[in-house]
């Protein structure tokens, strides 16, 4: 008999197969490349270092001769010198002890002739044996003799401070002998430039003398900063001169680390000064090393150079604002730096590389940004201090603007916050309106690509191994036989990686935008702080935030119908009008809040919001704003309601009723805006209030099914249009029956068929002519809502009912209906009468549940759940084959 697999394994099966044909395919088409390249003449020399056979591509053979086997060619073999090198260290390591050991333990055993002829005598071995190692090509052997030579060396420096001048200063000593060292090995380094330790290790020792002889001086904190700071200028001249790229990278590692604390110490000698006398003189070192870092960064490539004009625009910033910053109050010191960041942006028109000149710009931002950081949190406290007023609404308005806001900031030292965030607009807005010049300078926005350059007719596009000029090897993308895509991996070819799209950085249009748009929400921020900062009179501020919220509608709504450009014409993004309708409707939060404090006030507010909302909503030509804007206005709507409840004195479920008026205003423009893309958002606004009304009445059991009539009244409402009737026509009818539920149980009753039947009866009757109508009519809406009307109210009665008449007249009337459902084939029968009756079974059961759950073993209901859960588990194919075919019966059915 066949054997037929499930379709589950046959599609693996499928997949597997399908994949083997995919790789057999790509094998062949591999082939024919590399024998269509060995049918070719041979191709010129390829440039130096470039092997194709390591990119995946055979070597081209000569016409006529034998075919080669395919495959990568094995690199040549090379001698290990993993071995020798081992050997070397640990030879070197061992002699290193013993020195050390024969100095520190035997030197007091031997006079001072032999002590000196011995050491003499091994440093100068050590020394003059790598020349001779040298020129027998053992230039391993040489090196590590040469690292014991340097261990040597400091040997020596110890034994003559010891021996010639014991009395002589440790640091001063320290010093010298630096020093000494330094031109020692440097001269040795150039005498024998084929090794590579000498040299490093003479830009290592000259790291010390100045700093040591500092120290030995005791000299002040500024000196110490001048001493490295004339150090990190010694190793930026070697990291840029040097010969060799370790003595490069040593040279740059110690003037990075040198020149950074040359400059903590000038900053902090700046900060803790305390007129302008003594802050000139940590401004004159950090100067200086301002001016070094940009004398290394006009020479430096690309990545150093703007590493060296950060420096320089940072150190110049504390160098000049620290002066003037020494004689002003604690909340001004920040505005100076602020001031010469901002002066820094004259880059944009200076004569300096390019490079440098984006490291300039790179320390500007760094400063206001630090600058921002300073001022923003005064910002918080305006937006989100009006919080407070939702604890004491309608309290009385507070004296001024700060005492509205409830926050322990100490405003008087806030003072040069608002100025902070004006200046910092100006720049933004500056380079805003000034873009093309600031885009020279930082340069192209997005790096042209080869393969870009090469479509354009310009530049000839590169080849596998990246060399411009060598022609891609078979294989590669677009080249004759090429494999096809997604045969080896992530891209269209062999390479992967080099046939990834290129990363594109932000559009100058964007960063335009952004710039823009982080102006304008300084500048209105300014404007906030200034008024706590003056704290001008309540009355003032909340007329003054109102302002700033329609201008910033005002300026949303004309963002939104140019389409983000500008006054002027030049192409922009939507960052600074999606930025204005944030501003605008953040603003209104604040302000409303910031109007609970007087009633009067907040009805004005609140009211004069709507109107500008509404008013904005429909002068905006996007869509997208228009949503934003009537959702906000719907929203200030329903608050002003709930406001008029409590100026009414209503308790919060009597006034319900009243939040229902901006519900119904929705579904009323809804029907006005139909297909419009605002009309969902401003209609689920108004069913939100509504559920807000609905939790507000959940106390007061009949102002609550006064609430679920009057929501299922909009619902039905709603249910009107063709677009809305699918989920407004259910949720009517759910509504209608949940307050007729509500009402009855407010009322106490006892039976509630008395209510529901009358109400059930004409509504199957009106169902059986809608289905005489209308064959194809959903079972659901002609039966579900007159069946729900009994069945459940019923149901729910039946579960506290004592007496067995309920049950079994319940259940008795949902086995009919089910059966009938059954019969007819109608889904909402069905359903709900197999739903009923098997919740009224449950019902009835449970008192035996419970006994038989007593006198069982408590180990038995886990293992009986193990158990089912293995049956399940073994047959669940089967199971999930017959959901399936239940799902496609119950989808069948009206």
């Amino acid at each position: 008999m066949e054997h037929v697999p499930p379709p589950a394994e046959e599609l693996a099966l499928l997949d597997r197969e399908l994949a083997e044909l995919d790789a057999r395919r790509a094998q062949l088409l591999t082939r024919r490349a590399w024998l269509l390249a060995a049918l070719r003449p041979p191709a010129p020399t390829a440039a130096p270092g470039w092997n194709p056979s390591a990119w995946g591509s055979p070597p081209p053979g000569r016409p006529g001769a034998p075919a080669r086997a395919w495959g990568p060619v094995p690199p040549k073999p090379s001698a290990p010198r993993s071995a020798q090198n081992l050997l070397l260290t640990l030879g070197g390591l061992l002699l290193t002890i013993a020195a050390i050991a024969f100095t520190l333990v035997s030197w007091g055993s031997m006079g001072i002739g032999g002590r000196s002829a011995v050491l003499a005598a091994v440093t100068a071995g050590a020394l003059i044996a790598p020349a001779v190692l040298l020129r027998r090509r053992l230039g391993a052997t040489a090196e590590a003799l040469v690292a014991l030579a340097l261990v040597l060396t400091l040997l020596d420096v110890y034994a003559v401070h010891a021996v010639a001048d014991p009395d002589m200063d440790g640091l001063a000593f320290t010093a010298l002998a630096s020093a000494v060292l330094a031109a020692l090995w440097t001269a040795y380094g150039l005498a024998l430039r084929p090794l590579h330790l000498p040299l490093p290790a003479a830009v290592v020792f000259a790291q010390w003398p100045l700093l040591f002889w500092a120290w030995a001086a005791q000299a002040p904190a500024l000196v110490f900063g001048w001493a490295l700071l004339a150090t990190a200028v010694l190793d930026g001249a070697i990291a840029l001169r040097g010969k060799g790229l370790g003595v490069r990278i040593t040279a740059g590692v110690g003037g990075t680390v040198t020149g950074l604390v040359a400059l903590l110490v000038g900053l902090a000698e700046s900060a803790s000064a305390a007129g302008p006398l003594e802050a000139a003189a940590p401004g004159a070192l950090l100067l200086a090393a301002a001016a070094a870092a940009l004398a290394g960064a006009w020479r430096a490539s690309d990545g150093f150079a703007q590493l060296g004009g950060a420096v320089a625009g940072l150190s110049a910033v504390a160098a000049v604002g620290g002066v003037p910053a020494a004689v002003m109050p604690e909340g001004w010191r920040v505005l100076p730096y602020l001031l010469c960041g901002i002066a820094l942006t004259a880059v944009v028109r200076a004569r300096l590389p390019r490079n440098a000149a984006r490291g300039v710009l790179v320390a500007s931002g760094a400063v206001v940004a630090g600058a921002l950081v300073w001022a923003l949190p005064p910002v918080t406290t305006v937006l989100l201090g009006p919080v407070t007023q939702l604890t004491d609404v309608w309290a009385g308005a507070p004296d001024g603007f700060r005492a509205a806001l409830g926050s322990p900031l100490r405003w008087p030292e806030l003072a040069a916050a608002p100025v902070v965030l004006a200046l910092a607009a100006g720049l933004l807005g500056a380079a805003y309106r000034w873009w093309p010049s600031v885009a020279e300078t930082v340069g192209p926005v997005v790096a042209p690509t080869a393969g870009a350059k090469g479509a354009a007719g310009g530049v000839r596009t590169a080849g596998a191994a990246g060399v411009p000029g060598v022609p891609a090897p078979a294989g590669t993308p677009g080249a004759p036989g090429s494999v096809p895509h997604g045969a080896w991996g992530w891209g269209a070819g062999p390479l992967g990686a080099a046939s990834r799209p290129p990363a594109r950085r932000p559009s100058g249009a964007a960063v335009r935008g952004a710039a823009g748009a982080v102006a304008l929400a300084l500048g209105w921020g300014a404007l906030l702080v200034a008024a706590a900062v003056l704290d001008v009179p309540y009355a003032v501020a909340v007329a003054g935030e109102t302002l700033l919220v329609a201008g910033l509608l005002a300026l949303a709504v004309r963002g939104s119908g140019n389409g983000g450009s500008d006054a002027s014409g030049r192409s922009g993004t939507a960052a600074v009008p999606v930025t204005a309708l944030v501003g605008a409707v953040t603003g209104a939060v604040s302000v409303g809040l910031l109007s609970l404090a007087s009633e009067a006030g907040t009805y004005a507010v609140l009211g004069g919001l709507v109107a500008l909302f509404a008013g904005a909503a429909y002068r905006a030509r996007a869509q997208a704003p228009q949503g934003v804007l009537a959702v906000a206005a719907a929203v200030g709507g329903t608050v002003l309601t709930g406001c008029a409840g409590r100026s009414l004195g209503l308790a919060p479920s009597e006034a319900a009723p009243l939040l229902l008026l901006v519900p119904a205003l929705t579904v009323l423009l809804g029907a006005r805006l139909r297909r419009h893309p605002a009309a969902l958002p401003v209609e689920l606004t108004g069913a939100a209030g509504a559920l807000v009304a609905v939790g507000l009445a959940v106390e007061d059991a009949p102002f609550l099914a006064l609430v679920l009539a009057l929501a299922g009244v909009l619902a039905a409402g709603a249910a009107v249009r063709p677009e809305r009737r699918p989920v407004a026509g259910y949720l009517a009818a759910a509504l209608f029956v949940l307050a007729t539920w509500v009402r009855l149980a407010a009322s106490e009753v006892s039976f509630p068929e008395a209510y529901t039947l009358p109400v059930t009866v004409p509504a199957l009757v009106v169902g059986v002519l809608r289905r005489r109508k209308d064959p194809e009519a959903s079972s659901w809406t002609a039966y579900g809502p007159g069946l729900a009307a009994t069945l459940l109210p019923s149901l729910a009665v039946a579960w506290t009912d004592p007496d067995w008449h309920r049950p079994l007249l319940l259940g008795v009337a949902a086995l009919v209906i089910t059966l009938l459902g059954a019969r007819y084939r109608l889904q909402a029968l069905l359903l709900l009468g197999g739903a009923v009756l098997a919740l009224d079974g449950l019902h009835e059961l449970a008192p035996y549940v419970v006994q038989v759950a007593g006198a069982l073993p408590r180990w038995l209901p886990p293992a009986l759940a193990g158990l089912l859960l293995l049956v399940v588990g073994t047959t669940y194919e089967q199971r999930l084959r017959d959901a399936r075919r239940l799902k496609g019966a119950l989808g069948r059915m009206r």
